[in-house]
């Protein structure tokens, strides 16, 4: 098929084009933009008159990363003694997941807060 005068740009012209600096000056967005630390949320438990220490236990375990029995019953006997216990903080995705998860066994849960 014949090209047309339209549709064929010369080698050194498509180069040039494609290789040329633009003229206006970028903002300098290091200045405007900033990285933003995910904001983190405390899971607190409420101590209550239902829940014994092992559901406690358990719950903390079975829910919460990386939480072993030892720091469940001190976390337990924090909420007894204390009436509340920061169980978990982290990143407000998570927080809201644990939030869930933990009041969906029952037990009582104080409103995330910001940490």
């Amino acid at each position: 098929m014949p090209r047309t005068s339209s549709s064929f740009s010369h080698p050194a012209t498509a180069t040039a084009s494609a290789t040329a600096t633009p003229t206006r000056s970028q903002p300098a967005l290091a200045g405007v933009r900033q990285q933003q630390p995910y904001p983190h949320f405390k899971v607190v438990v409420l101590n209550d008159d239902v829940n014994t220490f092992q559901h406690v236990v358990e719950c903390l375990v079975k829910i919460l990363p990386g939480m072993g029995s030892d720091r469940a019953w001190e976390l337990a006997h924090q909420i007894d003694q204390s009436g509340s216990a920061v169980v978990w903080c982290g990143q407000q995705e998570q927080a809201e997941l644990y939030h869930q998860q933990l009041g969906g066994e029952g037990l009582t849960m104080a409103p995330l807060e910001p940490a």
